[in-house]
């Protein structure tokens, strides 16, 4: 798939969403961009808020936008969308107007009455609620243009004028962009440190090694892509930075600068450090000295040497791993105390990763870098939920299960899961129009499960809506909680009934999607809000009038539709939902804000809905779901069983004789292991059972990790 396809396939896919929602054409198309760019950590969230009018004179247009609680950075859209003409081109005259639309917007909403004009419980209203909330707490605003035009190369850089002193930064984003980050890497972090000083940063080169053994690892681990078996090298560099430089490359580039981990794990879970703060502004010559410093990696970097030594001047996609409270600290101190960071260094370690391993193979690296370097702190593997077996496993399913055939086809199709971001477009990159056309057939764009999606879905389902209405990065550090723990105490439940039950709740977002906007009492707005705690409570109003059942989710997979009963027991409910959240006297005026509240989740709770009785026909009895699950976590374990098997025998029997010498040699074997190395020595004349290959893989991971190559 070329960039000229994906803009077909993009726009082909606006209009069919738009005449099956039932909302127009352009805030379709800014809902799907931002879905894109949330993916790829462009954006922390999207709320849709649509809204135009005159201020002074001058017109203004607000499509949505996003604030990051980390960096204090507000995010505004704009739509330039046409739909229609493919060769539009979007010209610097145009940018600019629809640049100083948003600016105007941010005028109206911070000194205008428009907060009491505009018409309540609106999201528009949120929006500017937020902004005047949170006006001396915003750091910077970065004003984003959606557009389906070509964007002009004329336009070189954007050069926005502050407001009240607070920087304002514009992004264009055309679907050439869109692909490019969506299809290859995420936009990269460049940073010539020669801009903020003029040496750049002194370094001393500490350590080189090659990850050929790494990447084998990630490789049996079934982290990377088979047949990505060959690494480069990584170089350490130690590296002092001033406390001046990390503030300004932080005011740039804000929590982008942070691993997404670290991102996360800051944004949940982490208060203000107030013992930095305070060494910040009280005795800043002894930062260096009080504070640990910070961990970074980067995919390259330029050293040049000078008579006064080394210094680096150049980084490209430079991640903060470990000490984002320190960088956040130090840019929060300055931009709030206005503290003087004269005399203010900090300790850097920079590791530099040789892509020569593929981009997933360095990525791995850099988390497990990250991983490392933060087992000091109260970092859970949660936080590293990304990387989680559990993907792998939900992929592997999503590989080999089929859907029942539905609308007459006489095949079944696949609810693709996307482990990892654009694999969906990438899987149709090199494909002939034919097989492209069979693979989208088997594999449709409406079933496609992204990682964050399955979170939303799976958490609304466990009763936390005002969790998930609190955007996709804090639901999916939730959910990554509740995994990490069932992951341990049970992997097996996490098997093909339950990603054919994700694929049956992902039916019932989709077609509340579609039902909600056709009611005649929803006017536009929260309809995700809706739909979270419309579901949530039709689990909850089951299970309190219908002891000891639940939804039948797997006749719903069956059917790969919702039951009218289903759908017209969830469309009344959502009414009064709606009714709920927006009711003018709620305790919190700002409804986006309320539905991110557990204040919003009780009283919702409290609505009094009696279930038709039809609706028992839809539900499953506790003993029918024991005996369902008991009969999917055996059909696991087999599949466990088969994969381990067919691990060990795709080793030769040499490689298993080399390592029985070798774990006798490092005492890693017991009696047992030493029985099943003995059979193993045997393939194929003789093959280990279940029990054994699992044994023998535990002992390979074991041996690996102590410096066992698989290799002759």
């Amino acid at each position: 798939m070329d960039s000229a396809e994906f803009k077909r396939d993009f726009l082909e896919d606006i209009k069919t969403a738009a005449q099956v929602i039932g909302e127009g054409s352009s805030a379709t198309f800014v809902q799907n961009v931002a879905d894109y760019l949330i993916d790829a950590e462009v954006l922390s969230d999207f709320n849709p808020a649509f809204y135009k009018d005159r201020f002074e004179y001058y017109a203004y247009r607000v499509d949505g936008y996003a604030y990051d609680e980390l960096d204090k950075t507000m995010s505004l859209i704009i739509a330039d969308f046409d739909g229609c003409d493919p060769d539009r081109s979007l010209t610097n005259k145009i940018a600019e107007h629809d640049f100083s639309q948003l600016q105007v917007f941010i005028r109206a909403a911070l000194t205008s009455d428009l907060h009491e004009e505009i018409e309540p419980s609106t999201e528009c209203a949120d929006l500017v609620d937020l902004m005047r909330s949170e006006k001396k707490n915003i750091r910077k605003y970065r004003l984003y243009i959606f557009t389906d035009a070509v964007m002009s190369s004329r336009i070189k850089s954007i050069e926005l004028e502050s407001y009240c002193g607070i920087p304002v930064e514009g992004q264009i984003w055309d679907l050439d962009r869109l692909y490019t980050v969506c299809c290859y890497e995420r936009e990269n972090i460049e940073i010539d440190f020669t801009d903020y000083c003029e040496n750049g940063i002194p370094c001393l080169e500490a350590s080189t090694a090659p990850t050929e053994k790494f990447i084998r690892y990630l490789a049996e681990q079934n982290l990377v892509q088979e047949g990505q078996d060959s690494g480069g090298q990584y170089t350490s560099y130690l590296g002092v930075v001033p406390g001046s430089v990390l503030a300004d490359i932080y005011d740039k580039y804000g929590s982008r600068l942070l691993e997404g981990n670290v991102r996360s794990f800051l944004t949940t879970k982490v208060a203000v450090n107030k013992k930095i703060r305070n060494t910040i502004l009280k005795m800043p010559e002894m930062f260096f000295a009080f504070n640990n410093g910070i961990s970074a990696t980067a995919k390259e970097i330029t050293v040049e040497n000078t008579g006064h030594g080394s210094f680096i001047t150049f980084a490209r996609d430079l991640q903060i791993i470990n000490g984002g409270q320190t960088t956040a600290s130090i840019a929060n101190a300055r931009y709030k105390d206005k503290a003087d960071l004269d005399g203010l260094y900090v300790q850097m370690k920079l590791t530099v990763i040789d892509n020569s391993a593929g981009e997933e193979g360095s990525d791995q690296l850099i988390q497990m870098i990250s991983r490392s370097s933060n087992s000091q702190n109260k970092v859970s593997d949660a936080d590293f939920f990304a990387s989680h077996p559990f993907h792998k496993r939900m992929e592997q399913i999503s590989n080999h299960v089929y859907a029942p055939a539905k609308g007459g086809n006489q095949y079944g199709t696949r609810w693709f899961y996307e482990r990892a971001r654009g694999q969906y477009l990438q899987k149709q990159m090199f494909l002939t129009p034919a097989k492209k056309k069979a693979f989208k057939s088997q594999n449709p764009k409406d079933q496609v499960i992204q990682k964050i999606d399955l979170a939303k879905v799976q958490n609304t389902w466990l009763g936390h809506p005002d969790i998930v209405s609190k955007g996709a990065q804090t639901n999916f550090a939730s959910f990554a909680d509740y995994i990490d723990a069932e992951w341990k105490s049970d992997n097996e439940q996490f098997n093909e009934l339950y990603f054919k039950k994700t694929a049956a709740l992902l039916l019932i977002f989709h077609d509340l999607e579609k039902a909600i906007p056709r009611q005649y009492w929803y006017k536009g707005g929260y309809r995700a809000n809706i739909i979270y705690y419309t579901v949530a409570l039709f689990r909850k109003l089951i299970q309190e009038q219908f002891p000891k059942t639940d939804l039948d989710l797997m006749r719903i997979w069956n059917m790969q539709y919702v039951p009218e009963t289903v759908e017209a027991s969830l469309v009344a409910l959502a009414e009064i939902v709606h009714n709920t959240i927006t009711d003018k006297n709620r305790p919190v005026d700002n409804v986006t804000q309320y539905c991110k509240r557990a204040i919003c989740w009780q009283n919702v709770q409290k609505i009094s809905f009696k279930l038709s009785d039809e609706i028992q026909d839809c539900l499953i009895t506790a003993e029918e779901q024991k005996a369902e699950q008991k009969s999917a976590a055996k059909e696991r374990k087999i599949d466990d069983d088969i994969d381990a098997q067919s691990k060990v025998v795709d080793y030769k029997p040499q490689m298993w004789k080399r390592l029985a010498e070798f774990a006798v040699d490092h005492h890693l074997a017991v009696s047992s292991d030493l029985t099943a190395l003995s059979i193993a020595q045997r393939i194929p004349s003789r093959i280990p059972n279940t029990y054994q290959s699992k044994r023998l893989l535990a002992l390979l991971r074991k041996a690996i990790d102590d410096g066992f190559s698989t290799d002759a």
